[in-house]
């Protein structure tokens, strides 16, 4: 019961999700865990994210627990179809391949709701909006959700907002022990690996323009700024304006960046952060690039409808050129490019991420009779949890406070 490209990859796939597991030892810690206690035992785990070797793992640490597992990919072009394959082979069912047309990506989610998960690992929040359009009949079964991004939880928000979210989500992004290290560290790292992958440019003395300055694209700022980059910050929030500020990078209105910068990276969960108008600004062979969850913030459409001519540059690279007689390159189509053209955020920050995906989608089980509200942050005991065991893997030890600085700390009488 799977639909992928090539099974005969699997053993391709199969070393790459060993490679990551034996780098993920809070989530191989979990999985032993789970092997024992069978927390989803006789439930219907639905997964959709990106569908690399990390996201593999996970959905066999669900597995493990005792779950049956479906799984697809949260972009047509992040999808590995080696791990695709692998997966097959270890008795899970998949529904992606590496490409896909809208309509495949729309068949492959539907596949994994139409069985009637109990619980949805989410990322951007496609399976959740299709469950509540195109499967109502099916919400009653579902125990609860876990999304994965900040994408992802501004539209649960706003489905909730709407009164229109039916079954309780987890925002698995905002627990700390997400977004402090995957969202900054991350993404800070695995967008330059694609970057520097893909172009083969070097970075060092080039502008680079870092659209939003959340905790992604602090990582991604910081680490241009160690590859020798100047940088540029656009912002809309004055906070975060002032912080870029103060960690010692210029900030304009992208109106003014767009003429300066020889990299673009945009980050911030919104569109039309750079359009038309902007990239006829642009330098001769400015690069384009995309890190946030959908293909909206650079304006591909505009790209595709308005410029002279198009040609492939180098694989995933797309040069156009526009009507000023001048030319910009886009990468992977202006998708999240940390995946679209790369392997996605270093396995040891995501032994963590997917550590809290994990226990929050436990605690949905656990807690499933107990009214939960439709909007769940991560408790801080699973974020502590995830802390210690990282810190024993990493050999880190920590003091502890005595029993004395306890009660002072806890008491209004010092």
């Amino acid at each position: 019961m799977s639909e992928i490209r090539d099974i005969s990859l699997a053993p391709a796939g199969e070393r790459k999700i060993r490679w990551v597991e034996d780098h993920m030892p809070v989530l191989k810690s979990i999985c032993g865990d789970f092997e024992k206690t069978q927390p989803f035992k006789g439930l219907k785990v639905a997964v959709s994210v990106h569908l690399e070797a990390k996201t593999g793992y996970l959905a066999c640490v669900f597995k493990a627990g005792g779950a049956e597992v479906y799984a697809t990919g949260s972009n047509v072009l992040s999808t590995q179809d080696d791990i695709a394959a692998a997966l097959v082979e270890r008795g899970i069912n998949v529904f992606a391949w590496h490409a896909a047309t809208e309509e495949e990506y729309e068949r492959h989610l539907a596949a994994c709701l139409e069985v009637g998960p109990n619980i949805i690992i989410d990322d951007g929040g496609d399976l959740n909006n299709m469950m509540h359009a195109r499967f109502p009949e099916l919400i009653g079964g579902v125990y609860g959700l876990c999304e994965e991004t900040t994408t992802g939880i501004i539209r649960l928000i706003a489905m909730d907002r709407a009164g229109k979210q039916k079954f309780p989500a987890m925002l698995v992004n905002d627990a700390a022990m997400k977004h402090l290290f995957d969202n900054r560290y991350g993404t800070g790292q695995s967008v330059w690996n694609a970057i520097n992958k893909t172009t083969n440019l070097i970075i060092a003395g080039k502008q680079v323009v870092v659209a939003g300055y959340g905790w992604c694209g602090k990582g991604v700022a910081m680490r241009a700024k160690g590859l020798g980059a100047r940088v540029i910050v656009t912002e809309i929030d004055p906070i975060k304006a002032i912080e870029a500020v103060m960690d010692g990078f210029s900030v304009m209105p992208m109106e003014e960046a767009a003429p300066l910068g020889d990299v673009f990276v945009t980050v911030t969960g919104c569109k039309g952060v750079i359009t038309m108008e902007h990239m006829l600004l642009m330098k001769e062979g400015a690069i384009l690039t995309n890190a946030g969850h959908f293909n909206v913030e650079v304006d591909y459409a505009a790209l595709e409808a308005e410029a002279v001519s198009k040609e492939l540059r180098r694989d995933n690279i797309v040069g156009y050129t526009l009507k000023n007689g001048r030319s910009v390159n886009l990468i992977g189509e202006g998708r999240l490019v940390n995946l679209a053209a790369g392997d996605g955020h270093p396995a040891e920050i995501m032994d963590m991420s997917f550590a809290v995906q994990a226990l929050a989608a436990e605690y949905l089980v656990k807690h499933k009779d107990d009214g939960l509200p439709m909007i769940n942050y991560v408790p801080e005991e699973i974020d502590r949890e995830i802390a210690e065991r990282k810190l024993r893997f990493l050999g880190v030890r920590i003091d502890q406070l005595t029993e004395e600085q306890d009660r002072y700390l806890h008491s209004f009488d010092v």
